[in-house]
């Protein structure tokens, strides 16, 4: 019996000659895309139709790529927002400090015009710190004893009178604010030429006006300047303005207040007055009527040079001749002797000239022995 294979398993054409069979289709195909365009639309329809399972294929590719995109951009967008934070910071910084030199600049500028127009010279100042006593109202400035500074000088911004130097060191000084309590500083209202002196309150930062009439010319508003009487503050610095003003019945004065005018607690530039703070010195001792003074018994040098002319020209009367050494020394006080001499080297004459007596040069002699030694 013949045993032959199912017809499934008969074997056709060989291996080889499948491949080269399919082979040339392949290239013919090819050649007639190339050539003649005749299977595109074969292959957008094909195209279309695998396009569901194409993407199908590519999403998970395309999920794994959007995953590393959104952290690779959370990233990167944290590390510039941190970076834009940090130049925020610094450019506000910047800001602050620009602002800050244009006020400085305008404040600087303020003074400088300032000092120009005074009749007085001045130096630039910066505040270092407040004091330390919490009791005061006082400041420390760089400029000392080595810039020219003196105590009791003014010192002053952009706006008005600030304080008064109260203690200098070689390189620093202390100002004490126009707002201490134990400060004053005469002023003038300018509406009414009104004088008056304000006083610092101490920690309330305003002045008082005291023993002002409950009936003085004075009302809110009016605008208080240096009278420049106390020879210290020169005239015309704006001092403060009147902010509120009480009259009450039962009260003898009335209360007043005032606000600094000048920023006492906000700038840092100061202008300091070089003006000599001290006040005007009296005329010397020298230069004064000598009358005035009182002599030894009761008389005064005037009366003691009237004596001693008296004497030097009575010498023509013998009578008086004797008698003028004794009262002269009587009456002449004892002072120095550069006080006596013109005195009887000019005499006042009180009679006719007449001969030198012996007695004359006596009484000269002892008037000038009894003035000489003190």
């Amino acid at each position: 019996m013949e045993y032959s294979p199912p017809p499934l398993f008969k074997q056709g054409a060989s291996a080889r000659a499948k491949v080269v069979f399919f082979s040339l289709i392949a290239i013919g195909l090819l050649l007639a895309d190339s050539r003649m365009q005749s299977l595109a639309v074969i292959r957008q329809a094909v195209g279309a139709a695998l396009y569901p399972l194409q993407m199908a294929a590519l999403a998970p590719r395309d999920l794994a790529y959007d995953i590393g995109d959104y952290f690779t951009s959370l990233s990167s967008v944290k590390r510039e927002n941190a970076a834009l934070l940090r130049q925020q910071a610094v450019d506000a910084q910047l800001l602050q400090q620009a602002q800050q030199l244009l006020a400085e600049n305008a404040q600087l500028r303020k003074l400088l015009d300032i000092g120009a127009r005074l009749p007085v010279k001045a130096l630039m100042s910066e505040i270092l710190y407040d004091a330390r006593d919490p009791f005061t109202r006082k400041i420390v400035v760089d400029r000392g004893s080595q810039n020219g500074v003196e105590l009791g000088q003014p010192v002053i911004d952009d706006v008005g009178v600030v304080g008064q130097v109260t203690r200098i060191y070689p390189f620093t000084s202390e100002v004490t604010l126009l707002t201490d309590k134990d400060q004053a500083i005469p002023v003038q209202v300018v509406r009414s030429g009104l004088r008056s002196v304000a006083y610092g309150r101490g920690e309330s930062g305003v002045l008082d006006l005291r023993f002002m009439a409950t009936n003085a010319d004075i009302q809110k508003g009016d605008v208080l300047v240096t009278s420049g009487i106390d020879g210290v503050y020169p005239p015309g610095l704006a001092v403060a303005r009147v902010s509120l003003v009480e009259n009450k019945s039962n009260d003898a004065f009335a209360h007043i207040s005032c606000q600094p005018a000048a920023g006492i607690d906000r700038n840092r530039q100061l202008m300091i007055l070089l003006v000599d703070a001290r006040p005007p010195r009296p005329a010397p001792e020298e230069n004064r009527d000598r009358k005035d003074k009182p002599g030894r018994h009761g008389t005064t040098e005037g009366e003691a040079a009237t004596t001693t002319a008296a004497a030097g020209g009575a010498a023509g009367s013998p009578a008086n001749a004797a008698a003028t050494p004794a009262t002269a020394a009587a009456q002449t006080p004892r002072t120095n002797a550069a006080a006596a001499v013109p005195a009887v080297a000019k005499p006042i004459p009180l009679a006719p000239a007449a001969p030198a007596t012996p007695t004359q040069p006596v009484a000269v002699k002892d008037v000038a022995g009894k003035i000489a030694p003190k």
